[in-house]
């Protein structure tokens, strides 16, 4: 194993690598997991626009080609269909590539390679050809940026067979989702909630896995199943409210709130769109009675409506009342002074809890 390329990586020291448990930013818990496994597996590549010199646009592959060479954290053109073909091209001749989407808007161009051609190649060949790559998609809201930079398309891609679509919400999801998602046979949309980049928290941070025979160890044990796991973020017994990524934080928030009325709100973090760890959601919903879906994207046909319609379906008999979305507004993205209205903040979810425990 070697931790520089052999033939273009300058000569400039790099930090060792952590050990143990470590406090990172979101970002940060990113960058640390793509070294990893650029270190481990040579057939790993970074590729995407600025990636290189600048360090992507939020600085999350900062150091990364000075430390692996121009060969394998590639600066491409401007070019999202391109980039995405091109890893197709590459995941066939055996490498796995991580690339970055600059903005959540600037994916689109890239629609037609991800969704009629990375998404379906598996079956299309019966189960012959895989493709391990991941493309990793800053989106969502919360920084005052532009149009087309706050965006939440993950419905759009969900609803393509062959794909993952998942979402941390916390540094530790970040770092351990990213490092399964590398490592996962199939292609994945890996969104990351760039309003969250910056917020910190714990990391623990897995040994680097030693190639045996030429094979990485970091791909032993780490199938399909790991990455559609939910977990209860916050226990509670009278109402559950789902969410990932982005909303994830707003939910606990609006439990901590609601705590000091007297309500036990239990959180499900969703961490994975498609597909959806149901069992989690309906063991949580047949618990408390009452369901919120809290996420970013528009409510009319979002993720919310997929979670509302199987929770109604498996939990009937144990609902106190209906199932109730909060989220985006089906309209464009608005323009930076009224995001803040756009958005599902505390008061729209904790209104939503009102309406369900008064049903």
């Amino acid at each position: 194993m070697t931790t520089t390329s052999t033939s273009s990586a300058t000569e400039a020291k790099v930090a060792p690598f952590p050990t143990g448990t470590t406090t990172l930013p979101l970002a940060k818990a990113i960058t640390l997991a793509m070294r990893q496994a650029l270190a481990e597996d040579p057939k790993v590549l970074v590729m995407g626009e600025d990636v290189g010199r600048l360090g992507g646009v939020f600085r999350v592959t900062d150091g990364l080609q000075a430390e692996f060479g121009e060969d394998r954290v590639v600066d491409t053109p401007l070019a999202e269909s391109g980039i995405v073909g091109t890893a197709i091209g590459l995941a066939m001749r055996g490498y796995r590539s991580v690339l970055e989407i600059q903005f959540d808007g600037f994916i689109f161009p890239a629609f037609d390679q991800i969704t009629t051609q990375l998404a379906k190649m598996h079956y299309r060949t019966s189960g012959r050809i895989n493709l391990p790559i991941v493309i990793r998609v800053p989106y969502g809201g919360g920084i005052g940026a532009v149009e087309h930079h706050s965006e939440s398309p993950e419905a759009l891609f969900a609803h393509t067979a062959g794909l993952r679509v998942v979402s941390p919400s916390n540094p530790a999801d970040a770092y351990r989702m990213l490092r399964e998602a590398i490592a996962s046979p199939d292609p994945v949309l890996f969104l990351e909630p760039k309003g969250r980049y910056w917020d910190k928290g714990p990391v623990e941070v897995a040994p680097l896995a030693l190639p045996v025979d030429g094979v990485p160890t970091a791909y032993a044990g780490i199938g399909r199943e790991s990455l559609d796991r939910a977990v209860v973020a916050r226990p509670g017994t009278d109402l559950t409210l789902v969410a990932y990524g982005p909303s994830v934080p707003v939910a606990l928030a609006a439990a901590a709130a609601a705590e000091q009325e007297g309500r036990s709100l239990e959180v499900v973090d969703l961490r994975t769109i498609s597909p959806i760890d149901f069992p989690t959601v309906v063991e949580s919903v047949r618990r408390t009675g009452r369901c919120v879906v809290v996420h970013e994207a528009p409510v009319f046909h979002g993720a919310g409506a997929e979670i509302a319609a199987r929770v109604t379906e498996e939990c009937f008999f144990s609902l106190e009342a209906p199932v109730l979305r909060v989220g985006g507004f089906h309209t464009p993205y608005p323009v930076a002074k009224i995001e803040h209205d756009y958005l599902p903040g505390l008061d729209r979810v904790l209104d939503a809890v009102d309406r369900s425990l008064a049903f």
